[in-house]
């Protein structure tokens, strides 16, 4: 067999150039706004999930100062060890009260949360139906659990009530994302949920991108669609996207809750959060609840982007969300439309496989409580100056 690093280098000089990833150094953010500096360069950001611009908001810092002095930078053990504080136990029964659910249990990623959540339910014998433009979280998550996975088609419920009607008789676990992080859509949850009440089936729903911005309280996507906790009795969120910080929750009934903590792995074998990640966590959650002008701002963003984008001829997937992609088909056109926002002061990474499906690169805009309206409008005018071919399939 071939030295360790030698295999690894081979593999490596097999990646095609314009698929090999680079990770950028962000030096500086600027207070309250979404300038950073970026390898020496200040750069205007449509590339943040910070969709409330709660990152910095000022009472979120000064609680997370307060609590790293009470409690230190660390949590020091599990759960259910000792790293279980007060910061998070009142964390938990603070979004368990702003989802209307139970109970909620907070975990240290959202890719942890879905792993838990799916091998606490199925596993062999199972069937796990995911939709196809799922999160590589959820995705990993019905292929790690050990029950029949498939994916259906994408927002289809029609093609997931095929899928249900092969697995029937088995417990089925339907998996989808509230928001897709790349396409910026909602899943149709009306319909989705009542195919899965009709299968006897259980719905999870990841609303990493949907909770706390969408909804006329921001309660997220299921608010949004008009669904229930019946309709959906699992709910997965992150706190690291509207919310500013890190970590995530799973959310329902009080037996769900404790199944988890009994069985599921990752969150029974990792440290707890930090508690003052989770002071901060809960200190967000009150701004969101309470500022809701920040909810109408960026969606105001999102309205004034799509009419104009409209004008400009940029061709916009149907997303009433902060994510607005646009799909420019290459690797290459994607770099390149990419590079010519940077020239410009504008930091947009382009997106490529295996994110999106192949054919599919593009630029990730998204948009943040904390833009201004006059940032939304310098972008227009360096998207405007785009190639044509470079402005999306038409």
């Amino acid at each position: 067999m071939p030295a360790l690093d030698a295999a690894l280098e081979d593999g490596l000089a097999g990646l095609a150039p314009d698929r090999r990833r680079r990770r950028r150094v962000v030096e500086r953010r600027s207070r309250g706004t979404t300038r950073v500096v970026v390898e020496g360069r200040e750069l205007l950001a449509f590339c943040s999930n910070d969709y409330l611009g709660l990152v910095d908001h000022p009472q979120v810092v000064a609680t997370f100062e307060a609590a790293a002095r009470r409690w230190g930078v660390g949590a020091g053990a599990s759960h259910l060890v000792s790293g279980h504080t007060a910061e998070h136990h009142a964390l938990e029964e603070a979004l368990a009260e702003f989802t209307g659910r139970e109970r909620a249990l907070v975990f240290s990623t959202g890719y942890m949360a879905n792993l838990a959540v799916v091998a606490t339910l199925v596993g062999r014998g199972g069937h796990v139906l995911e939709d196809r433009l799922n999160h590589a979280s959820l995705l990993d998550a019905g292929l790690a659990s050990g029950a029949r996975f498939a994916r259906y088609g994408h927002a289809d419920p029609a093609a997931l009530r095929r899928r249900l009607a092969r697995a029937a008789g088995a417990p089925t676990l339907v998996v989808t994302d509230g928001v897709f992080s790349m396409d910026g859509d909602v899943a149709p949850l009306q319909a989705l949920a009542q195919a899965a009440r009709d299968a006897g089936a259980w719905l999870h729903v990841d609303d990493a991108h949907g909770f706390g911005v969408l909804g006329t309280r921001g309660r997220g996507s299921l608010e949004h669609c008009g669904v229930d906790d019946a309709a959906v009795p699992v709910l997965m969120a992150t706190l690291g996207k509207a919310l500013g910080t890190m970590g995530a929750f799973v959310a329902g009934s009080a037996a769900l809750v404790e199944s988890l903590v009994q069985r599921a792995r990752t969150y029974i074998y990792t440290t707890a959060l930090p508690p003052a990640v989770a002071a901060a966590s809960r200190a967000a959650l009150e701004v969101a609840g309470r500022e809701s002008w920040r909810r109408e701002r960026v969606l105001g963003h999102v309205a004034r982007f799509r009419a104009e984008a409209a004008r400009l001829g940029l061709a916009l997937p149907d997303s009433p969300t902060p994510i607005q992609p646009l799909v420019l088909g290459s690797d290459a056109a994607a770099l390149e439309a990419s590079a010519l926002l940077e020239a410009h002061g504008i930091w947009v990474p382009a997106i490529r496989p295996p994110t999106v499906p192949a054919g599919s690169s593009r630029l990730r805009v998204t948009f943040s409580a904390a833009h201004e309206e006059a940032d939304v409008d310098r972008l227009l005018e360096v998207l405007a100056s785009l190639p044509r071919a470079d402005r999306g399939p038409r």
